[in-house]
């Protein structure tokens, strides 16, 4: 609609950018996603038109090839993407989290290494924390890199990796107790781990010696992008290949990136509630009960009402989020509020827009069904509405010390 979910102060290159992607998304997504999340089919042409836009260099430096724009562009971009199906905005978001940790956190010869062909989109990025008895507490990772002459030898099993089997290259956190005594090691945990960047063969099975993806997880939504697991097994790697070429650096620098992702995945949100919203509004003008079409129903015109309403607030935190990572300032308050709420209000925007369609809103034909299944994911993705809730609460904490 567009009259909600506006943004104030852009330049001329931001709104053209927006434009472009809004119209790609209006004649390349929308009107197959459907059909393809049915299917669970990998977006293999909507992909290669986002590698044209060159939306897979968006965030990268102009030094490296790619556009140079900001946090706020790129969310803004995702949160039209998200509009037309929200699995592709995963399939680049964990691209630019691990492009992210490269720009800010990488060697120079890293940088120089992987982000050029990162932004021609001819590598693509996955990233990698979760393990499957791990939940919300990272500093229990299990997964380990032991130094062996001028290798590291990873083991370990790792869970929920977006992108993990199309992607070329995986930013992994694991273990690395080197140079800290088991002591130590036991007592901050934080500082025991280190991010190691994986190059391997797209596709499943064993795409590297040691390194093996085992296949997509089924899901109840989420479809067409790919999850999986990954397994090291005696997987070597160069000692050049951890991010910024010193270990126990791996928290914090995964910590930087996930707070990009988490306003990523309040964009996501953004884009569902919107899309939500605009099928919600107009099959409340099409369908027709007692005489009248039941968007002249109070009832209905209420519903409508909250849910724009809900829209518009989870866009502006959103982007006063991105704006604030953008201004180099620490964003973990105004990132965990806004991946909180829009995450939030896009379920019941979600759920709402359901509710008017009716009976039709459970039958596979309507585009509602798809996004009623899709809504949940983000709700855990970047951390739990509960974790986020910590979050904010010790910021709170920090920000209005009682001095008494």
């Amino acid at each position: 609609m567009a009259r909600l979910a506006q943004t104030a102060g852009l330049t001329d290159v931001q709104q053209e950018i927006l434009s472009t992607v809004r119209d790609f998304v209006d004649k390349e997504i929308i009107p197959v996603a459907t059909e393809l999340e049915h299917r669970d089919e990998y977006p293999q042409a909507i992909v290669d038109g986002l590698k044209e836009l060159g939306l897979f260099g968006l965030m990268i430096p102009e030094e490296y090839g790619g556009l140079g724009e900001s946090l706020l562009t790129y969310a803004l971009c995702v949160e039209e993407i998200a509009r037309g199906w929200m699995s592709v905005s995963g399939i680049i978001n964990t691209h630019f989290i691990v492009a992210y940790m490269l720009k800010q956190h990488g060697t120079q010869e890293q940088r120089e290494h992987f982000l050029p062909r990162m932004a021609a989109g001819d590598i693509r990025g996955a990233f990698s924390m979760s393990e499957p008895g791990l939940g919300s507490d990272v500093s229990a990772i299990t997964s380990k890199a032991v130094k062996d002459g001028d290798e590291y030898v990873l083991n370990g099993q790792k869970m929920w990796l977006t992108n993990g089997g199309t992607s070329s290259l995986v930013a992994v956190l694991v273990r690395s107790d080197e140079g800290h005594s088991p002591e130590e090691a036991a007592a901050k945990p934080h500082k025991s781990m280190t991010t190691f960047l994986i190059e391997k063969e797209p596709g499943f099975g064993e795409v590297r010696p040691g390194l093996t993806i085992p296949g997509k997880i089924e899901k109840m939504g989420y479809k067409g992008v790919d999850t999986t697991e990954m397994i090291m097994d005696g997987l070597r790697l160069p000692a050049d290949r951890v991010l910024g070429g010193v270990t126990g650096r791996g928290f914090y620098q995964m910590m930087d990136g996930v707070e990009v992702g988490r306003v990523n995945v309040a964009a996501r949100g953004c884009g569902v509630a919107q899309r939500a919203f605009e099928l919600g509004v107009r099959y409340a003008q099409q369908r027709h009960t007692f005489g009248k079409a039941i968007a002249q129903h109070q009832a209905i015109q209420f519903k409508l009402a909250e849910m724009a309403t809900k829209v518009e607030a989870a866009h502006a935190m959103m982007v006063n989020a991105a704006r604030k990572k953008d201004s180099g300032e620490r964003n973990d308050l105004e990132a965990g509020m806004a991946k909180y709420l829009a995450s939030e209000y896009c379920k019941e925007v979600v759920e709402d827009a359901f509710r008017i369609h009716g009976g039709y809103g459970f039958s596979k034909e309507y585009e509602i069904e798809r996004l009623y299944r899709e809504a949940p994911m983000l709700l855990i993705g970047e951390g739990t509405a509960e974790i986020q809730k910590m979050i904010i609460g010790r910021r709170l904490l920090e920000e209005y010390r009682f001095q008494g």
